[in-house]
């Protein structure tokens, strides 16, 4: 693998970290180590999102910005005789990207191997075999030989199934390959954000956000956003990229390396009028690059956050990436480093004046 630079390590390190809904510890320790460097406390919400404070003014108005820590994975339900485990799904999966996949489970006596397997399709009816294997019908197979025999290897009901992918640098070296880039990413972009802001003045206070359980209903944004109670949000996210063969521009327009997504609507939010023009307005004066986008089923933290307690102006910004909620995604670092950019940009504009503008014009 290509040397990989501090912006590559923290990234790696960032997807690497197994963390389901509900089971964030890892990835929690990833960015707590990154970006406490450039925070003045770090503390976190009584469900384990992690909130970083970078004051700048400490009588301006509170921006918050906020990836999701978690990841899309399964939960262990059911260890049967012959040492097989029933599996749910944690978060959305298709099952056509499942079947044959290594898996990590996560047991208090350390990581196991599995891989997730169906019955053959040799001995499946010629009708099955057309029809997408279900969900239900697959299990995980870790090498054990009966029931007893994974328990004594520490698996129980409950366990986190995470899946098993290495952080890959492509050939063009812009284009990174890894699991959970939805949304690490995001908690990266969080990261250095502040790390941007570490001696700049900025006319706020700024949190940078790691929410728990996103991908089951956007429930850690609630509990941190409540806990904090901005006066603007941000929710940094990945969004589908519509350049690959067969995507129309009807269903997705963004190109990976177009720059960041400015998210219109999507069946969450339908992102603020003032704040969505005051970014992409900070954008055009600085030439900085961003897409529009617009998805009409799924949702970010900004669908949280804009309804948390008297109500939270708000905007999703999402980092075109191909292949979500399977073993592996693909994004392209432009349009990281374009996000974190604009992010930095948009907050240096936030004084009180501006946020009371947007919220009440």
């Amino acid at each position: 693998m290509a040397n990989l630079d501090e912006t590559l390590m923290m990234l790696k390190e960032l997807t690497d970290a197994k963390g389901i809904p509900g089971n964030e510890r890892e990835p929690r320790e990833v960015m707590k180590k990154y970006i406490t460097p450039y925070a003045d406390e770090v503390t976190m919400d009584n469900l384990g999102s992690l909130i970083a404070k970078k004051t700048g003014d400490e009588n301006g108005p509170k921006i918050i910005v906020t990836g999701h820590l978690d990841e899309v994975g399964f939960m262990v339900t059911q260890i049967d005789k012959n040492g097989f485990l029933k599996f749910q799904t944690v978060g959305g999966w298709w099952n056509q990207v499942m079947l044959a996949q290594r898996v990590t489970i996560v047991t208090r006596k350390g990581d196991i191997t599995g891989v997730i397997g169906s019955k053959p399709p040799h001995i499946l009816s010629a009708e099955a075999r057309k029809k997408p294997y279900e969900i239900k019908d697959m299990f995980i197979d870790i090498g054990a030989s009966s029931k007893e025999e994974a328990e004594e290897w520490g698996v129980r009901p409950g366990d986190m199934v995470t899946p098993y992918f290495e952080f890959t640098v492509m050939n063009n070296e812009k284009m990174l390959l890894a699991k959970a880039w939805d949304n690490r990413i995001g908690c990266a972009i969080a990261i250095n954000v502040l790390k941007q802001l570490k001696e700049v003045n900025h006319p706020n206070v700024v949190y940078g956000i790691g929410a728990i359980q996103e991908e089951v209903g956007l429930r850690g944004s609630k509990t941190s956003t409540f806990k904090v109670e901005p006066d603007i949000g941000f929710a940094v996210d990945v969004g589908i990229a519509g350049d690959t063969p067969g995507v129309t521009e009807k269903e997705a327009l963004s190109k990976m390396g177009s720059g960041p997504q400015i998210v219109l609507y999507d069946a969450s939010m339908v992102s603020h009028k003032g704040l969505r023009d005051l970014v992409t307005d900070t954008a055009d004066e600085l030439h900085i690059p961003y897409q529009f986008e617009s998805i009409p089923g799924g949702g970010t933290d900004a669908g949280s956050i804009h309804v948390t307690a008297k109500g939270v102006p708000a905007l999703s910004i999402g980092i075109a990436t191909r292949y979500i909620h399977s073993h592996a995604a693909m994004l392209h670092r432009d349009d990281f480093e374009n996000a974190v950019k604009l992010v930095v940009e948009v907050i240096k504009r936030l004084d009180r004046e501006t946020v009371n503008r947007i919220t009440f014009e």
